[in-house]
């Protein structure tokens, strides 16, 4: 079983930035596309970001353009969500995925992924 660790959250005003960090102590990432995914309460788990495992391909929710980039550093073993201009509609639990395949383009929410324990973004108004 592969273990992530995301970290970074924490308690933001809106209009405000985070920087998430995914991380696999023990494992290398760098064959793998990451996803990053979030879940408010009350509602379901939404996509959110992923990025292929060379970093080439990357896509985003529509609620998130513009204002996250996903990236990665290979030789850091370690993906990030830079998240700006942050409004209180972003606030839940984030989590990043790593997808089981080696060269893997996307992770999707049914995608063969690892997942981490999640970390929590709170954006007040």
């Amino acid at each position: 079983q592969v273990q992530l660790v995301e970290s970074g959250g924490g308690l933001v005003q809106a209009g405000g930035s985070l920087r998430l960090s995914c991380a696999a102590p023990g494992r290398t990432l760098s064959s793998y596309a990451v996803g990053w995914f979030r879940q408010a309460p009350g509602k379901e788990r939404e996509f959110v970001a992923t990025i292929s495992w060379s970093g080439g391909t990357r896509s985003y929710a529509d609620s998130v353009k513009g204002r996250f980039t996903i990236s990665r550093d290979n030789a850091k073993n370690t993906v990030y969500l830079q998240m700006n201009s942050l409004i209180p509609e972003d606030t839940a639990v984030y989590y990043c995925a790593a997808h089981t395949t080696v060269g893997s383009v996307v992770v999707t929410a049914r995608s063969p992924a690892y997942w981490g324990q999640g970390t929590q973004v709170t954006v007040s108004s």
